[in-house]
């Protein structure tokens, strides 16, 4: 193993991790905790423990995701077998730009998939319990896997790796765009504006309130970046509409000035 690569990696992993998710848990969990409360998907906070045990797994998680870029682009025997590639003209700017959406539905259909999997009674315990531990999860929940679980998401590095061309831009714009998502799908606050869940559009999108009615209920509401698949196979949960509309009617307390009085 080439210690020094998997060094830099690890230290770039955790980098963007806690680059991404620290600022969103400062906002919403720590300075303007009291003021935002009332946009809370879930009234109540996690406790203590659960940002413990959730910034735990997410440390194994940072050292397992490491794992497959050393082993496909930095083997000499594995790297020429992979579609890696450095030259753009190779492809051209077209392909470089429309990779992206594409590199989006095969990680939600790979993301889809797998996670139903994993909610089999025969793997659920096993693979997937850890996460589900964050029933009302916080930004530190993005990865809070257990390490079986962490080595089933990291693999769709190497899925990419095999089936589509892919250039270093591609890796690096769209894990950082993953990281990103999949830190506000757990951010327990809803960013999407009210009415987005009925739009043409934003109906086919995946949004934190979604994905937190998934951690729980632990049922239904499978996908990552869109609904696409779970409308398709029905596993769209039927209360996730007056759910969001619920949480984005959600109105600001008005807290009366200084020299009015209030009657009771």
């Amino acid at each position: 193993m080439n210690w020094d690569k998997f060094v830099w990696l690890l230290l770039d992993n955790a980098y963007k991790y806690f680059l991404i998710a620290l600022p969103f848990f400062l906002v919403y969990y720590v300075f303007f905790r009291k003021k935002l409360a009332y946009r809370k998907i879930q009234e109540k906070f996690p406790k203590q423990k659960d940002y413990i045990r959730e910034l735990v797994f997410s440390t194994l998680s940072v050292i397992i995701f490491s794992i497959p870029p050393l082993i496909m682009l930095y083997s000499d025997t594995i790297r020429p077998y992979t579609t890696f590639y450095t030259d753009i003209e190779k492809h051209g700017l077209i392909y470089l730009i429309l990779a992206f959406p594409l590199m989006l539905m095969i990680h939600d259909t790979y993301f889809y998939w797998a996670h139903r999997l994993m909610h089999h009674p025969l793997l659920f315990k096993k693979f997937h319990l850890v996460h589900h531990k964050s029933t009302n999860p916080s930004p530190w929940a993005a990865y809070a896997f257990h390490p079986l679980e962490a080595v089933v998401e990291s693999l769709i590095f190497v899925v990419f790796l095999f089936i589509i061309p892919i250039h270093g831009i591609h890796l690096m714009t769209f894990f950082v765009f993953s990281l990103v998502y999949n830190v506000y799908g757990h951010l327990g606050f809803e960013l999407y504006p009210k009415g987005f869940n009925r739009h043409w559009l934003g109906k086919w999108i995946n949004t934190s309130i979604c994905h937190n009615q998934h951690h729980q209920y632990f049922k239904g509401n499978y996908g990552l970046y869109f609904t696409i698949w779970d409308r398709m196979m029905g596993t769209l949960r039927d209360d996730y509409d007056k759910k969001f509309d619920e949480v984005n009617g959600k109105t600001c307390p008005v807290k009366p000035k200084s020299n009015e009085t209030v009657h009771i």
